[in-house]
């Protein structure tokens, strides 16, 4: 008998030559999906991790017949983390006829599609992006899946003063997403009754942490919380400690890939990273057994964002189930605000009409000396 592995690893292979990004919908696709994504850029790395974990579950899906005997597709177009290219690409997702819109990245790339969705219709679903305006006011046509990004900041806060940091800075990109996950980090302040000795903001399209490293290490900090994505944070880190400072490196769960720990190098030792799944070696977890299974079968690593994209995909594909045999945009959005609770596999998520937040699931992880994420 094929083995789970084996047939997952041939699966893995058929992939990659089916799935190739950026080209047109095809005929033969039975179930479109479509994504926009930086899969080059400053948050290639997590963005390349969680579309891998998607494909793995949507490969499995096909495997076994497809959702109502339909195959599913995954189109991915390239945006580059930028908001004026997320809109072209969606657009033309759109307009080739994919029935939904998937893991996207960004805040402010979100922001720049969602007016497309009540345009058109089309539902978003598993946004790569824990903001809390995707959050409230409700979107009747965005789903979210991950927890929203305050919470993980509160969270970190709170831990930092648990193991007795009283000197906690914050170093935040200046647009919508740092606005809105430092809201966490001063919330989580004040439940401790502290305040930032620092708080400086650096430029998303042209990072450049020279002259915030005097102001922001005059003050001394046990700790710094770095709000940002992918090579800019890396880069701010890295000013950290070139500048002699041993204070406690911290970020979101938005950089949890292995792509982050790869260039951080030799200072990835210790740093702190929140999580919006449970631990990806936790096999008590259904969930967590069934993606490591499936990523060992195919030869890849489970990392945090693999998950995060298995899991999204997870929830597409139930909504799709429940859309019909003939699955439309409409019937999509309506039986996934209908789902009322779901159980992934020892984690619930629910939607209704009142609310579209998916998962409050939130943890830390340290990395550890052989470069993996430990809890």
């Amino acid at each position: 008998m094929t083995t789970f592995r084996q047939q997952a690893r041939r699966l893995l292979v058929a992939a990659i030559a089916a799935t190739a990004f950026a080209g047109p919908i095809t005929a033969h696709a039975d179930i479109t999906i479509g994504q926009t994504a930086g899969h080059t850029g400053t948050v290639a790395a997590s963005v390349k991790e969680a579309t891998s974990g998607a494909k793995l579950y949507f490969d499995i899906v096909n495997a076994t017949g497809g959702v109502n005997g339909q195959k599913i597709t995954l189109v991915s177009l390239d945006d580059k983390f930028d908001a004026k290219l997320a809109v072209t690409n969606a657009k033309q997702l759109i307009d080739q006829g994919v029935i939904a819109l998937f893991l996207n990245r960004g805040t402010p790339l979100t922001q720049a599609v969602m007016p497309l969705l009540t345009e058109h219709k089309i539902p978003l679903v598993g946004p790569s992006t824990g903001a809390m305006v995707l959050h409230k006011p409700v979107h009747p046509w965005l789903f979210n899946v991950r927890a929203p990004y305050q919470r993980e900041a509160e969270r970190a806060i709170e831990h930092l003063s648990l193991i007795g940091v009283e000197r906690i800075a914050i170093v935040q990109v200046d647009d919508t997403f740092g606005e809105d996950a430092v809201q966490g980090a001063f919330s989580g302040l004040a439940k401790t009754n502290k305040t930032a000795v620092a708080h400086e903001k650096y430029d998303r399209a042209k990072p450049d942490f020279g002259p915030l490293m005097p102001k922001l290490l005059a003050k001394q900090p046990q700790a710094v919380v770095f709000i940002g994505s992918g090579t800019a944070v890396v880069q701010g880190m890295k000013a950290v400690r070139a500048a002699g400072s041993t204070a406690q490196l911290v970020t979101l769960s938005n950089n949890a890939s292995a792509g982050f720990i790869k260039d951080l190098g030799d200072i990835a030792y210790g740093v702190i990273v929140s999580q919006v799944f449970p631990y990806e070696r936790s096999i008590a977890k259904p969930i967590i057994k069934e993606a490591l299974d499936a990523a060992r079968g195919a030869g890849m690593e489970l990392t945090p964002t693999v998950v995060e994209g298995y899991v999204s995909a997870k929830v597409l594909v139930e909504g799709l189930k429940r859309a019909g045999k003939q699955p439309t945009r409409q019937s999509l959005r309506d039986a996934l605000e209908n789902m009322g609770r779901f159980d992934l596999g020892g984690i619930e998520l629910g939607y209704n009409a009142k609310d579209h937040s998916g998962l409050d699931y939130v943890d830390l992880a340290i990395v550890d000396q052989s470069g993996k994420f430990r809890r």
